[in-house]
Order: structure tokens, then C-alpha cells, then sequence
């Protein structure tokens, strides 16, 4: 991959399968497709925002597999696959039944012995590292196999052999393991990370932190050594911690279609201006004003631009000029 990369993602996408709003799984007929996966959604929203991004993983040669990268691709994201044999790998699924209270919405998935179980790093083109300015993993990515574990470490640290800004979403999934375990593979990952997105329940459930969002910021910064902690606490916005200095953002209030992919947007709109040259404090802003837009979006994916979010950081939302 030749030129500058402002950004690198790796992780798993999947394949996310919803039935109509209202229906069940078990007897809906119809189901729509679309790729979801946290590293990818960053990557893809972060594109849409102006950033050149470029997002690594692993896939079966099958319709499946090449499904996910023409997606990703439409938003913009350069992609960087090693290809499986298609009769030994698969591509992952999760189904997405959205219902209201009390039923709530449900999330099954089916992403056993998926292609990325299998990944290893000198399977990846890691070149696109070599020249890029941020990169970008989750917690779910170590979570899925040992060897994406591994790989995890390894791109983690060759990132940072280049001189390249590492951020790291914790974004714990219960579905794949259990706090004790996620957190001894998270802290043996912090040495490598410069950057880190946590939610503050997480912060507390799984890597025990006591506190308000501010005194788990500067715990973990100060016994980490992060650069920057961000920590979000749902409807009482999020606060960064830089370097010892504090920047605290509120949420932009969004009517909520489709949850899915929020934190996400988050993350991509925070990286996305602070690779266009923005502080700490206007990162917050984009961050909140791209989750905020994508509640009101269907899919994994925050389909908005740098006018969306510039729209509602200054209050101008919903004014058809």
C-alpha cells in the first residue's frame, strides 16, 4: 500500500443479519444484510470524516467475504486481506432482533471458527503501518482466538517500533469471555498503547477501578503511562485525559433507530479530528457529535460527514439551508 496512511484498523468484521423492526428471529422471512465490525466501523467512519484509512483483517475467498470488503470499500476504507481457503474458514454472523421495552433488543452470534481465528502477521500487508500516522484495535480482537491475540500484540508493537500513535477501545463483550480473563489480556496489552477508549463500566466491572470517570482516568494513566485516557459514561458525555490536562464534553441529545456502532462513531470521530490537526477538546466534540448522528442511523456503519458533525457541534442540526 503506497503513500501516507492516516489511519490502520484491524479486527474482525462479520456479516450482521436484522429481521424487520417488530419481527422475532425465529420466525422472521427476511433479514437485512450488512458488515459490522468495531475496527472496521472506525475505519469507516473515520474515512467519511476525511481520514485516508485502511483496515486489516482476514476472510474467506467466498461471495461472503468479498460482500464485506466491496461494503467497506463503498465508505471509502482501503483494504488490506489475507484471503482464506473458502472450504476452511467463514466468514462470522451476528443477528440483531431490535425490539422495545420491555423485550429490548437481543444480539446472537454465530462466529465460531471464522477466518480471523486463524490470522497471523506476516499474512497481513502491515507495510500500510510503515507510513501511517494512527493505528487502531479493540478489545474483542484478542478475545476471539489465541492467534488473533498474538497477532494483536504483534501489529501492536510493530506500530509502535514505526513511531505510530497506538489506540485501544476496551470494548468488553461478555459473550466471549469472562472479566478475569479479558482483563489480564488487556493489561498485558497497555504497555503498547498509547491511546485508550474506556467505558467507565467497564472500567469498574472488568478492570476493577474504583471512582468517578476522572479518577479512572488518572489511574490508569498514571499506572500505565497512556498519553491519553478517554473514558465515556453513556448520557453524561465522556472525559480525556491528556498529559495531566482534563477535557470534559457533554452528549448532543439524538433520537435512537439503531444503537449499534455508536461508540464506535465515537472513536472514529475523535480520531478522524485529531488527525485533521485538532486538540483534545475538539476530538471530544466530533467524537460526541458522530455518535450522537449515528443513533439516528441504521446499520454498524455512521454514514455522515465532516458537515453532519460540524452541523451539530454547532447547533445547526436539522436546519435545511
Amino acid at each position: 500500500m503506497v503513500g501516507v496512511t492516516d489511519l490502520v484498523t484491524f479486527g474482525e468484521t462479520m456479516l450482521r443479519l436484522s429481521p424487520p423492526r417488530g419481527d422475532r428471529l425465529e420466525t422472521a422471512e427476511a433479514f437485512d444484510v450488512q458488515a459490522g465490525g468495531a475496527e472496521s466501523n472506525v475505519a469507516a467512519g473515520a474515512a467519511r470524516l476525511g481520514a485516508d484509512a485502511v483496515w486489516l483483517s482476514k476472510l474467506p475467498e467466498s461471495p461472503l467475504g468479498r460482500r464485506i470488503v466491496g461494503e467497506l470499500r463503498s465508505h471509502g476504507v482501503r483494504t488490506g486481506v489475507a484471503w482464506a481457503d473458502p472450504d476452511g474458514s467463514r466468514v462470522g454472523t451476528y443477528y440483531l432482533e431490535h425490539g422495545g421495552e420491555p423485550r429490548g433488543t437481543t444480539v446472537v452470534y454465530d462466529r465460531a471458527d471464522a477466518a480471523i481465528t486463524t490470522v497471523e502477521p506476516d499474512e497481513l500487508p502491515t507495510s500500510a503501518l510503515e507510513s501511517a500516522s494512527r493505528f487502531h484495535t479493540t478489545g474483542i480482537t484478542p478475545a476471539l482466538s489465541e492467534r488473533a491475540a498474538e497477532t494483536t500484540t504483534a501489529l501492536l508493537r510493530a506500530a509502535g517500533e514505526a513511531g505510530v500513535t497506538r489506540s485501544f477501545d476496551l470494548n468488553y463483550r461478555a459473550k466471549l469471555w469472562d472479566p478475569e480473563t479479558a482483563r489480564d489480556a488487556y493489561e498485558a496489552l497497555f504497555e503498547h498503547v498509547d491511546t485508550l477508549f474506556v467505558p467507565r463500566r467497564d472500567a469498574r466491572e472488568v478492570l476493577g477501578r474504583e471512582g468517578d470517570a476522572v479518577a479512572i482516568a488518572n489511574g490508569l494513566a498514571a499506572e500505565f503511562g497512556f498519553e491519553t485516557v478517554v473514558v465515556t459514561r453513556g448520557s453524561e458525555g465522556a472525559v480525556a485525559l491528556r498529559n495531566g490536562t482534563l477535557t470534559e464534553q457533554e452528549v448532543f441529545d439524538a433520537d435512537t433507530f439503531d444503537a449499534i456502532g455508536t461508540g464506535d462513531a465515537f472513536v472514529a470521530g475523535y480520531l478522524a479530528k485529531r488527525i485533521d490537526g485538532g486538540d483534545v477538546a475538539a476530538a471530544l466534540e466530533w467524537a460526541a457529535a458522530a455518535a450522537a448522528l449515528k443513533r439516528t442511523i441504521a446499520g454498524d456503519v455512521a454514514v455522515i460527514t465532516p458537515a453532519d458533525v460540524d452541523g451539530v457541534v454547532d447547533g445547526a442540526a436539522g436546519i435545511d439551508r
